[in-house]
């Protein structure tokens, strides 16, 4: 979750992608928008090797017919994503957005009381333009303290079930608390391997899936 130049762990959104979700929204075709930070934008990866493009392709294979957006961004905190929200919600007119941040609120530190209203804010404001919200939530390692480590994982079910959204509960479940942890993450430790990203679609599809229209 570390801050890097954008680029190929960077913003997706293209001139090319607006015109595709302008679209899919005459057509009514189901957009995702996925917003997140380096955990969805492919720190460190080959493009292609993430969970966002993961995703796309297992869509195709089940012949769910919907389009993605990955507005990820590495390094983005959940004030960040709040800032450039509006935008994005105008640009492509999601009916689903996946929520995906707050790890950088706990890497910087910042106050919990901020990074949910935030991720509140953010959530509202796809429900009142008519998406459903899927909030995917992270855990900090032990050493923040127990104290923290607890409050900071509320969070997300907080905001959850303050606007009766569905919720991932741990993004990394299965990859962090693996017996081979340490093989499915990065040299920083902190990223996951292109191995750990099958992993992670699955963690997300399990809710997302229940979302998507029928086929």
């Amino acid at each position: 979750m570390t801050t890097t130049a954008l680029g190929s762990a960077g913003i997706w959104t293209t001139a090319a992608q607006a015109q595709a979700s302008s679209s899919t929204a005459a057509s009514g075709k189901p957009l995702i928008l996925v917003l997140g930070d380096s955990l969805s934008a492919e720190y460190g990866l080959k493009r292609g090797e993430g969970w966002v493009p993961l995703l796309e392709k297992r869509l195709a294979q089940q012949k769910i017919s919907a389009t993605v957006v990955n507005a990820s961004i590495s390094g983005d905190t959940s004030s960040g994503g709040r800032a450039r929200f509006a935008p994005l919600l105008a640009q492509h007119k999601p009916s689903l957005v996946v929520l995906e941040l707050g790890a950088n609120d706990a890497l910087r530190g910042l106050p919990l009381s901020d990074t949910e209203s935030n991720l509140l804010q953010i959530t509202k404001a796809a429900q009142a333009a008519g998406a459903k919200v899927l909030i995917v939530g992270i855990q900090v390692p032990p050493n923040y303290g127990a104290d923290y480590t607890r409050r900071f994982e509320a969070v997300f079910s907080k905001v959850a079930t303050a606007t009766k959204s569905a919720l991932v509960p741990f993004l990394l479940k299965g990859v962090a608390d693996a017996p081979d942890a340490l093989s499915l993450f990065q040299a920083d430790r902190i990223h996951p391997t292109a191995a750990a990203q099958p992993q992670l679609l699955d963690n997300v599809w399990t809710e997302l899936r229940k979302m998507l229209p029928k086929q």
